[in-house]
């Protein structure tokens, strides 16, 4: 490609909209343009990067005997209004994130954000027996989510381009024995793209199912904290994330004393004025659900983890869609005092929903029910009632480790992948069976498997940058060389650059060939900006210094080779 016939061009400034390094340098180099919030157009450059991507994708899914297909995008709302276990909807799980719109006739419609009903359907049809068994059902195609906050450049979007697998088996053998194939598969892409990553036990929010792990790339732009393990390597999203709890020193209980605490709604507050740590405190979370008041309770050096939460609800079979934060109106009616409600004599209509934290130690100061007062020596279970008792505290930085005592570390990432066991979550939902080998019906057992590629990229370019510009790796990049002419007026440079362009075409090395009429500079700094893999220069001055010149993108030193060699010394150099 000739740099002049380009359907693009750079920026010397970031656009005041990039909030985030992948937004800004894909912008700048001209690969991507935005249209509007979470919604962008791919240039010509961005659109070679995605197909490398998914040239590596679709190598590795079928590699391990996925098969290919391309499900409806528009799709009936009803296939989504199917209730699952709890009379729970996906079209009420995703709620508004779920784009809906109406056909000519009337009838209700979705753009699927992601396609686990239509693959059961389509498997219902055509797997029939445990001969048909096991299967790899892939696709790469465009989804769409209504996200309440698209940001960070391509990272979380509105519409995006997406691979999604889905493996059936026959038995729980046969589903872990799929799962650690896509595993190792996702490994190898993220291995060729370039990435630094962790595997994190991760939780499987709307898709459901019953175990998940998730690819995380770590870098600073991330929007995830995962914690990981430095003596054994367990490592979770904070969302999952198990941790011991540590225990204070002995003490007697003692009697229960209440204490005038003016102006004391915060934890820190509350210690800082009765100088003691804040693990002496209980931090008391009121939350709405199903019309019912939750008093969430965790020691007060921890914060509530309302994803944990939720799932402790959903044990108790409270539906969880319309979890909330209590509103002061809610708290009135319950009579609770924002900011000193704690648990002690709380009736039966609050569910009081206590973290482990709380029964490792004694004499707590807990909030006295009433403004400005809190109550000293609070102690389970003479003073108060719990519920339920269930890990809901967020796991931290410096953390124990739950499996072996270790310490836990926190890094920011970006979810690249996720992978699921479904079990029989939407074969039951559909009815989609299978003759077994003694003719007896079984759910079909399924896992399915996320990819975002535009998220991917976003990802690579997070990792792979510097102070100049992008830095592609080779796997992935656009074009492997670029070929800079310069006084391509000389007719000597000219005819050495065009036939140095034709001969890297032939041996089928990608080359972006900049035959522009622009000065020196301009080229180098749109060069380094771009970030292919190698930098070829001919000019005047590398004729004249016997050929020309070659610099890897994240080399200090360049080299001078003979023109004669020069498509040989570029393929050593690329390989």
């Amino acid at each position: 490609m000739r740099y002049s016939q380009l359907f693009s061009s750079t920026l010397r400034e970031a656009p005041r909209e990039a909030e985030s390094m992948n937004l800004e340098l894909l912008t700048r180099a001209g690969f991507v343009r935005q249209l509007t919030s979470g919604i962008y157009n791919l240039l010509p450059l961005g659109e070679r990067v995605m197909r490398r991507l998914t040239e590596i994708i679709r190598d590795e899914i079928e590699m391990i005997g996925g098969q290919e297909v391309s499900m409806a995008s528009l799709q009936p709302r009803d296939i989504w209004e199917a209730k699952q276990t709890g009379g729970v909807s996906r079209a009420e799980l995703y709620g508004p994130v779920l784009f809906s719109l109406r056909d000519r006739r009337e009838r209700d419609m979705v753009l699927a954000p992601t396609h686990e009903e239509m693959v059961t359907l389509l498997a219902k049809e055509f797997i029939h027996s445990y001969r048909d068994l096991p299967r790899l059902i892939f696709q790469i195609q465009r989804k769409f989510r209504d996200e309440p906050r698209p940001r960070g450049g391509l990272l979380r979007l509105r519409e995006f381009v997406m691979k999604d697998l889905y493996s059936f088996d026959a038995d729980e053998a046969g589903l872990s024995a799929s799962f650690e194939r896509v595993r190792g598969a996702y490994c190898r892409i993220f291995d060729r793209c370039g990435l630094n990553y962790i595997v994190v036990e991760a939780d499987s929010g709307a898709i459901g199912g019953k175990e998940s792990l998730e690819f995380i790339a770590l870098t600073e732009a991330g929007e995830d904290v995962v914690l990981r393990c430095e003596d054994c390597g367990y490592a979770a999203n904070v969302e999952k994330a198990e941790f011991q709890r540590s225990a204070q020193e002995h003490e007697d209980k003692l009697a229960l004393e209440e204490v005038y605490t003016p102006a004391c709604k915060s934890i820190s507050d509350l210690a800082t004025f009765l100088g003691i740590p804040e693990a002496r405190t209980m931090k008391v979370v009121c939350y709405s659900v199903e019309l019912r008041l939750i008093m969430a309770v965790v020691r007060g050096d921890l914060e509530i983890n309302e994803i944990k939460l939720a799932h402790t609800l959903s044990k108790v079979g409270l539906n969880t869609i319309d979890l909330h934060l209590a509103t002061a109106e809610e708290l009135e009616q319950a009579g609770i005092v924002a900011g000193y409600a704690s648990p002690l004599g709380q009736g039966d209509a609050i569910l009081v929903i206590a973290d482990y934290s709380l029964n490792r130690d004694r004499n707590f100061v807990a909030g006295a029910n009433r403004a400005e007062y809190h109550t000293r020596n609070v102690n389970y279970p003479r003073d108060f009632r719990v519920d339920v008792w269930d890990d809901i505290a967020s796991a931290y930085d410096g953390a124990s480790c739950a499996r072996c005592g270790g310490t836990l570390h926190a890094f920011r990432g970006v979810e690249l992948g996720h992978i699921f066991k479904l079990g029989t979550v939407y074969s039951n939902l559909f009815d989609a069976t299978f003759l077994d080998a003694e003719g007896q019906t079984r759910p079909l057992i399924m896992a399915c498997y996320g990819l975002g590629v535009p998220r991917l990229l976003a990802c690579i370019v997070e990792q792979h940058h510097d102070e100049r510009g992008l830095r592609w790796p080779q796997a992935v990049a656009p074009y492997a060389v670029s070929l800079l002419g310069l006084d391509l007026e000389r007719a000597e440079v000219g005819e050495a650059a065009e036939r140095l362009y034709a001969e890297l075409r032939d041996v089928g090395i990608a080359v972006l060939f900049d035959d522009r009429r622009e000065s020196a500079g301009v080229k180098f700094n749109d060069s380094d900006l771009l970030g292919f893999p190698l930098r070829v220069v001919v000019s005047k001055r590398s004729l004249k210094q016997g050929g020309v010149e070659i610099k890897g993108r994240a080399d200090q030193e360049s080299c001078i080779v003979p023109l004669s060699e020069a498509v040989y010394k570029i393929r050593e150099a690329l390989e």
